[in-house]
């Protein structure tokens, strides 16, 4: 396979100073995978454009070891119409030359962490092919389980003393933060979240309640008086696992644990891994409130609205997620044991061993997350909500998970297009999946995209959602999606959170 590597992606991994360390993982994998690395001549231009001589001898050393494009493919029409829209200077001009390769399919995969390039991948309908690093992470582990090394622990929680403080992964914040050693050091007996990648540090989150009382002098426009969840520390190595959607469910259920007003986040916008974590917080609701100034340097503020009584986006549930509709349809719908809680770690029943769930794989860690089905109702919309049962007979079958729906893929094209929209997010194999595309020529299963809300504390079981008349006849169990009335959804939460 052909894989085109953009500017950016060489910069970062022939640069003298490791500025990225994701990079590393993704040349680990390409070795590994054994797809030919291809650069395209304007890279080597811009690369010799390096004001440092001695810079550019070593970049065009180290560049040798790439496959270089020799013939560039003629600018399509349908590209130059669209990108022309977009395009504004000349590096713009020249990232659509380069996408045009994926375009004319001179090349099958261009990787690149350009925020224009995805956009004009977009309008291009190539998007499919087109990769940040994070995004091609997920898709070579999913389509490739037998390749990975599953030496990953799942996120746990440990004191900041636990970690080491002089480990590599801490050296980013040595650099943005003076006296960060000295923070760190004073922090030993608090709470911090980590994950190992084969016993190395690969993610930390450090979250903070502040009360009505916190001074914010230092942050324009300056807060109004409310109790927030502060993202104190928040880093995440790319590595196709989906941690940064983990430490998201944290956030959001420490958020409920404290019953705060807001969560807020502050963040310098100069690295790689801080404009991903941008990104995630703007996918899940988060906008820029304003900038924090500091000895440091400014800072961008973000913040999400936690208050309870807001209007809910039912086009587009994650920007008012974990807050879920109180009108919206719900429905029922069943989910097999061997898949149930690969798909819903935290819903894990007592009869289960925690230890066979500790590897961290996509659709574990993943909010967004696929259920396929045949069902005959089809008749979802984004914001309805899911009980999701887990079958097992009239005492073991029990109602564990909430889910809210995202988006409904129905009249899928073909297999391949089938394979790609459930592979990151679904419990199933390749194998799998190409077996539940061609179960039934007559009636191919549609996919909803939902989000994963929350894990029921405490679980009706079919007798109780039987004798409570939401599964009035156990002999017709749903067998796909089934609405239920919103006092029957009513009913399942009070019981499962009575104390």
């Amino acid at each position: 396979m052909k894989i085109l590597l953009d500017t950016n992606i060489i910069i970062h991994r022939e640069a003298s100073k490791v500025v990225n360390t994701d990079i590393g993982i993704l040349f680990n994998w390409l070795d590994k995978l054994k797809h030919s690395k291809y650069i395209h001549p304007l890279t080597i231009e811009e690369l010799n454009r390096n004001k440092d001589p001695k810079t550019v001898e070593t970049m065009n050393i180290k560049i040798g070891s790439y496959n270089l494009i020799k013939n560039i493919a003629p600018l399509s029409d349908d590209v130059k119409q669209i990108c022309n829209r977009v395009d504004t200077t000349t590096n713009d001009k020249n990232d659509t030359i380069i996408l045009n390769e994926v375009f004319s399919e001179r090349v099958d995969i261009l990787i690149s962490e350009d925020k224009k390039i995805h956009t004009k991948a977009s309008l291009l309908g190539i998007s499919s092919r087109v990769f940040k690093i994070e995004q091609y992470l997920e898709k070579i582990t999913a389509e490739n389980p037998d390749l990975v090394n599953y030496k990953v622990l799942a996120v746990k929680k440990v004191d900041f003393a636990q970690v080491k403080i002089k480990d590599p992964f801490f050296d980013s914040f040595r650099e943005d933060y003076n006296g960060f050693d000295k923070w760190y050091n004073k922090k030993a007996d608090e709470i911090a979240y980590v994950c190992y990648h084969n016993d190395v540090l690969s993610a930390f989150l450090y979250i903070k309640v502040e009360n009505e009382t916190e001074s914010y002098s230092d942050i324009v426009p300056v807060f109004k008086k409310k109790k927030r969840l502060k993202i104190g520390t928040f880093k995440v190595t790319s590595n196709g696992f989906k941690i940064g959607e983990r430490f998201l469910k944290i956030i959001f259920d420490n958020a409920f644990q404290y019953n705060v007003d807001e969560i807020y986040a502050t963040i310098f916008d100069k690295r790689p891994e801080q404009l991903r974590f941008i990104e995630l917080l703007e996918e899940w609701g988060f906008t820029l409130h304003g900038v924090k100034t500091t000895e440091n340097g400014d800072e961008e503020v973000y913040t999400k609205n936690f208050g309870r009584n807001q209007e809910i986006n039912l086009q587009n549930p994650k920007l008012t997620f974990p807050f879920l509709s109180k009108e919206s349809p719900v429905f029922i719908v069943p989910i097999y044991p061997e898949y149930h809680t690969e798909l819903f770690p935290d819903s894990i029943l007592r009869t289960e061993s925690p230890i066979n769930f500790t590897e961290n794989e996509p659709h574990r860690n993943a909010l967004s997350k696929v259920y396929i089905s045949r069902s005959y109702e089809r008749n979802l919309n984004p914001g309805d909500l899911i009980v999701f049962y887990r079958t097992g007979g009239i005492y073991h079958g029990v109602a564990t998970t909430i889910g809210v729906v995202e988006s409904i893929l129905d009249n899928i094209s073909d297999e391949n297009s089938f394979l790609s929209a459930c592979r990151k997010r679904s419990v199933f194999t390749d194998k799998q999946l190409s077996e539940h595309w061609n179960y039934n020529n007559r009636s191919r299963p549609f996919i909803v995209n939902f989000i994963y809300a929350l894990s029921l504390p405490k679980r009706p079981n079919l007798k109780w959602l039987n004798v409570n008349g939401i599964i009035p006849d156990i002999r017709d169990m749903p067998r796909g999606f089934r609405q239920i009335s919103r006092e029957d959804f009513l009913r399942i939460m009070q019981y499962s959170f009575k104390k």
